[in-house]
């Protein structure tokens, strides 16, 4: 206990009353405002998702080497590479805190634009180019999101993953059936959902649960502490504003999350929780799940 509240303490969590020792009121604040700030479910308790985002919110960059490695490594330290990177002008990707292959490939470009070995491994000597090179006034802009806003990530063909269970699931699965470009994997979720995606590399991964605790739909689309999903918000939005138009229809929530179908994927994702629905407002949610996707891909004449 004495350990959590220290970990939460570093990140400017601290208890300002109480025993360190008792997971009390105030522990459950603290960890509810640190899930808050890291887009996971407000529990208040530590659960395995939690722990992991505050194992990987204890480091800070040049405390480790970081490199390519399987499974690829995790932190605070990698989300704030990447940012670096992305403001020299290096894309390293998404900023998820993943060191994955786009982020060995831009650190070694930027380590062959210094005159250093491209070995795509922050080495001290990477690291001081880094703080030599990164400017001390106003943040500069992400080469990630320009890259966004040029409309360079939107993908010129549909494909699509749809994934989860339920009604919902399977009323969309049924849909999609036998178009091309289109995936079922009903049963398949989480993590598990990710890799699928992955292999498959889909454009689009369209993941859907039932939830007795959710009234309506919950509709999440990634957001990191540092950037977040363009694309994914989006299609959220663009979603909530049709289901809001439906009378009688579901109550719709929109948030960032760093779940992990979310951080998982690659690719543009979301995750869609929804609690009990009759058939008639299932059938609209679906078309209205189908319209939304649209807004990702370019039409035929861009």
């Amino acid at each position: 206990m004495a350990e959590l509240h220290r970990r939460l303490g570093v990140l400017g969590l601290a208890r300002t009353e109480g025993r360190p020792d008792l997971y009390d009121d105030q522990t459950v604040a603290l960890v509810e405002a640190f899930q808050r700030s890291r887009g996971v479910p407000l529990t208040g308790v530590v659960d395995g998702l939690t722990a992991t985002r505050l194992a990987e919110a204890q480091w800070r960059l040049g405390e480790r080497l970081l490199y390519l490695a399987r499974p690829h490594q995790r932190g605070d330290d990698v989300a704030a590479l990447q940012v670096a990177l992305a403001q020299l002008g290096f894309n390293p990707g998404r900023i998820d805190g993943i060191f994955g292959p786009l982020a060995h490939e831009a650190l070694s470009e930027f380590q062959r634009n210094c005159g250093l070995e491209p070995t795509g491994v922050l080495t001290l000597a990477t690291y001081r180019e880094l703080v030599r090179l990164r400017s001390p006034g106003p943040a500069r802009s992400l080469v990630t999101e320009a890259w966004t806003r040029a409309g360079f990530d939107i993908p010129h063909q549909v494909s699509v993953l749809v994934c989860g269970v339920g009604p919902l699931a399977e009323a969309l699965a049924d849909s999609w059936s036998g178009t091309t470009g289109v995936h079922t994997r009903l049963g398949v979720l989480a993590e598990a959902a990710a890799e699928v995606a992955n292999d498959l590399d889909v454009a689009l991964v369209l993941s859907i649960v039932p939830s007795p605790e959710v009234l309506g739909v919950r509709l999440h689309y990634w957001a990191g502490s540092t950037s977040h999903s363009r694309p994914g918000e989006t299609v959220a939005s663009s979603l909530a504003s049709a289901l809001s138009t439906i009378d009688g229809g579901p109550r719709v929530e929109v948030t960032g999350r760093t779940l992990p179908i979310l951080a998982g994927t690659r690719m543009t994702t979301l995750h869609v929780e929804h609690g009990a629905l009759d058939a008639g407002i299932v059938h609209l949610v679906v078309t209205a799940l189908r319209t939304a996707t649209t807004h990702l891909f370019h039409s035929e004449s861009a």
